[in-house]
């Protein structure tokens, strides 16, 4: 079986599907590797290391594109000659990659009248022998941590309490909305730096891990289910959004820094930091709002920017990730080398839909779209005209 690496070609994308070390070991397990000419360049890996490990380095998407299992981070998307890349993917072939297939069903569409069998990294279902699949997680630490960095950078104040012949200094003040992964991710980093953490979600089952790391966790009774499969954050009704947004308001008020992380995929992200909880906000204090690419949480946030309004500084960042490539491509390497060990018996790809792992993650296959919901959403589409 052939294996390529495509090279990324979103702008500000530096990550690469698989490292060197993650090609060696499929080199010494029989696979033979292709890698797109320059696919490692932007996160430190030279075709020379890929070479090193066993790999043949091509010098065109359509040689990397007609690999019989191709491999990449971000969804196929519009080449600049005006070409798509899914329309480069041979039929009959695999490719397994961030799809967005709930923001993104016509994409799977595409694939599936391309025959292309498509496996989502987002689908890979919470459970404990996926755990080391789990590329959502591992990006999503990635990002909690970066979103951290961010924050201490603009902040106008010292994270950690310091005791100086001037006098001590009182430490940061830091309240994290959502304890995901990258939400606690970013309590453990804010801790580190020395800051007086507190953390809000609407799953109280994650009170213990918050309190863990050493934050305060701030609870409020929700009268309805917060969970939703895998143990996401679940969509909450206007009410208990409402109710949510009032709780975290005092808490918003003293803080020095916000860090929201509140996301639902396929969906805009919840408003969960109003205009009235900013203007409330110390001058100089700072929102870095990890949601900005869904729409945000914050209100007024623009993705990509770093804007200041009533002296509050609102950071969106985008693709977190991607600004740390060398250790985000080590961890999605290793999520893609553990699927792929999954996926495929004897050198051929054997998909067993009976498995949770196979049947959650493949979203197209033999022409079709497996996955129910992004088919739900494909049908809605059609049906409203769009």
């Amino acid at each position: 079986m052939r294996i390529a690496i495509a090279k990324e070609i979103e702008v500000g994308e530096r990550r690469v599907a698989l490292i060197p070390d993650t090609v060696g070991r499929l080199v010494k397990q029989g696979f033979e590797v292709w890698v797109e000419s320059g696919a490692g360049e932007a996160a430190y890996f030279s075709n020379e290391a890929y070479i090193q490990a066993g790999a043949i380095i091509v010098s065109t998407p359509e040689t990397a594109f007609s690999a019989d299992l191709v491999l990449k981070v971000k969804p196929p998307q519009l080449r600049e000659d005006g070409r798509h890349e899914a329309d480069l993917l041979k039929p009959g072939s695999t490719l397994i990659s961030f799809l967005d297939p709930l923001g993104n069903p016509k994409l799977c569409q595409q694939l599936a009248d391309r025959n292309v069998t498509a496996l989502s990294m987002e689908m890979i279902p919470r459970i404990s022998r996926a755990q080391s699949m789990d590329a959502l997680s591992s990006q999503a630490s990635v990002a909690g941590y970066k979103a951290v960095l961010i924050a201490a950078s603009a902040c106008p104040k010292f994270f950690p309490m310091l005791t100086t012949a001037a006098g001590t200094i009182a430490p940061a003040k830091v309240f994290v909305i959502g304890a995901g992964v990258a939400g606690l991710q970013a309590i453990a980093t804010a801790r580190r730096l020395g800051a007086v953490v507190e953390a809000f979600d609407i799953r109280p089952a994650v009170k213990e891990e918050v309190q863990s790391l050493g934050a305060r966790f701030v609870e409020v009774a929700l009268e309805e289910e917060t969970v939703a499969a895998g143990g996401y954050a679940k969509e909450v009704s206007d009410t208990a959004k409402q109710k949510t947004q009032a709780a975290i308001a005092e808490h918003v008020k003293l803080s020095d820094v916000v860090i929201t992380t509140a996301q639902v995929p396929g969906k805009k992200a919840p408003i969960l930091v109003t205009e009235d909880m900013i203007a409330q906000m110390k001058p100089g204090a700072v929102i870095v709002d990890m949601a900005a690419e869904q729409g945000g949480n914050c209100a007024g946030i623009e993705a990509g920017s770093q804007i200041v309004r009533n002296g509050v500084t609102l950071i969106g960042p985008v693709n977190l990730p991607a600004t740390m490539p060398v250790h985000a491509s080590q961890m999605y390497s290793k999520n893609l080398l553990t699927l792929v060990q999954h996926l495929v018996k004897d050198g051929q790809l054997t998909l067993d839909f009976e498995d949770e792992i196979t049947r959650e993650t493949c979203v197209t296959h033999g022409g079709e779209i497996r996955n129910q919901r992004v088919h739900a959403l494909l049908e809605s589409a059609v049906t409203v005209g769009l």
